[in-house]
């Protein structure tokens, strides 16, 4: 069967093109999308490719995600052709050093899916026992889709000490910077969110309900205002940085107070370097944490969450486009155009 696809050929080379569709293997469903999403990690793997995501080219691109299943391998039990699902785009082991201890996001031998970016997309077995749901009734195949890079923030969150009452300052407000926004104001907390883009500030107000928004391109003293915004100006509680830029890893270090902690969230290039004061480190005990991808745990909860109406990530899609234009949706998500964009079939 032949289907309709985006491959990642090389960076900044998608194509969408004519593939043939493999039939599902032992343990195997085909999902038919119904909705997919922009995100950064995509961008990012458009423009340098990714060492974990594409270890072969040309390969499937996309996945955040959600669909029909039209057809399953005779073995799987736990769904039906018809059902609507939302599938991870990874699954761990379960018998790893990792998994072992409860690290599932660490699992050494994880299943990872690319993909989504076409008409179909066949899911592996671990994914399909392990990370694939029911969407519930309730909640639009768009709605589902954002269930994958809400479970990342949810890790982060549960990794993060935020108690009501704190000053949480979150840097880079793109989509998982304002989802970390949103749920530190669920934790009760004063949220300070910096941006530059004038589209993102806008949500940082009206989705995360940002007590403080700042465009660090107008604010050249943004320590001192940062920190005239906190608890007896004392610095942050809590600083999330959400980038992925050394400098930025370092700025938001410079941030947080005195037994505060920073949560470096955003993904720096492979080589990168900071450098911090070990004084601060050491003797104003400054806490660093930081958190990586998900696990089926917080998969569940993140669709749960969804579907509870405390995030309304309807807001977060400022445009639809037909799948055949994601190359030209990652290049807007790129250049700041959008928050997310949907592509549908």
């Amino acid at each position: 069967m032949k289907m309709k696809a985006v491959r990642f050929w090389a960076p900044n080379d998608i194509r969408y093109e004519e593939v043939e569709l493999a039939k599902p293997k032992e343990g195997e469903i085909v999902v038919r999308v119904e909705a997919a999403l922009t995100c950064g990690t995509d961008v990012k793997t458009f423009r340098r490719g990714h060492p974990l995501l594409i270890k072969q080219t040309p390969s499937g691109f996309g996945h955040e995600f959600s669909g029909v299943i039209v057809q399953k391998d005779e073995q799987v039990t736990k769904f039906e052709i018809g059902d609507r699902v939302v599938c991870a785009n990874s699954a761990p082991c379960g018998e790893c050093f990792y998994c072992k201890r409860g690290e599932y996001e660490l699992c050494e031998n994880l299943e990872l899916l690319n993909g989504a970016y076409a008409q179909f997309i066949t899911i592996p077995r671990l994914i399909v026992e392990k990370n694939t749901l029911l969407i519930p009734k309730n909640l639009s195949f768009a709605q589902a889709a954002f269930t994958e890079p809400l479970s990342n923030v949810i890790h982060g969150i549960s990794k993060t000490p935020i108690k009501q009452g704190d000053v949480v300052g979150v840097m880079g407000i793109g989509p998982i910077g304002l989802m970390f926004a949103r749920l530190a104001k669920l934790k009760g907390a004063k949220v300070i969110a910096m941006g530059r883009n004038p589209l993102k500030l806008k949500m940082a107000r009206e989705f995360a309900h940002a007590d403080i928004v700042i465009d660090i391109n107008k604010c050249p003293n943004l320590e001192e205002v940062v920190i005239n915004n906190t608890n007896e100006k004392r610095g942050l509680d809590v600083a999330i940085e959400c980038v992925g830029l050394p400098e930025m890893w370092e700025k938001m270090f410079s941030l947080v107070r005195k037994g505060g902690c920073v949560h470096f969230f955003g993904g720096c290039a492979s080589g990168s370097k900071i450098e911090l004061d070990t004084k601060r480190l050491h003797y104003d005990e400054v806490k660093i944490i930081s958190s990586f991808h998900h696990t089926p745990q917080y998969f569940k909860e993140a669709l749960e969450m969804i579907a509870s109406d405390k995030m309304d990530v309807n807001k977060l899609i400022t445009r639809h486009m037909d799948m055949k234009y994601a190359k030209r949706a990652i290049e807007m998500h790129r250049d700041g155009e959008v928050i997310k964009i949907l592509l549908e079939n």
